[in-house]
């Protein structure tokens, strides 16, 4: 299977115990797949071969998006998070195609202990004319 997604997704669910680490949401004949997480949680090899920035102080931020048959969908996606003192940050995302079939979209963003994000995530997959909106609430640590 794709090697970034399974990574994520064994990370996601070690940290399953302090936060909802994995989701997904049905709309319309896809399935969007979100989460997010510390960086330092990723392996070193994964992050230089993705360009991903490894600290106890980064966030990753990870969307795909899959067809009811369970095929990738490319889509444009746009992110932002806004903390509980109301400041808010956009999250830059990148696409990552492994050439496979699997396609993910990633963004980082710096975090402080303890801190928490409302994330606000609009996802058009590809020839479709109206975003989807994913919103999720993500607390960070950085011990």
């Amino acid at each position: 299977m794709k090697k970034l997604m399974k990574a994520l997704i064994l990370l996601a669910a070690l940290t399953a115990l302090t936060a909802q680490a994995q989701q997904a949401m049905d709309f319309d004949g896809y399935t969007i797949h979100y989460n997010a997480l510390s960086s330092s949680l990723i392996t070193p090899e994964v992050a230089k071969a993705y360009g991903i920035r490894r600290s106890d102080s980064r966030a990753l931020i990870n969307i795909s998006v899959l067809k009811k048959s369970g095929d990738a969908a490319r889509a444009q996606v746009t992110a932002t998070g806004r903390n509980l003192t109301g400041q808010t940050r956009k999250v830059e995302m990148s696409e990552i195609n492994e050439g496979d079939g699997a396609i993910y979209y990633i963004g980082e963003l710096s975090v402080r202990n303890m801190e928490t994000f409302d994330f606000t995530v609009l996802v058009t997959p590809e020839g479709n004319d109206k975003p989807y909106t994913v919103k999720f609430r993500q607390q960070f640590y950085t011990e």
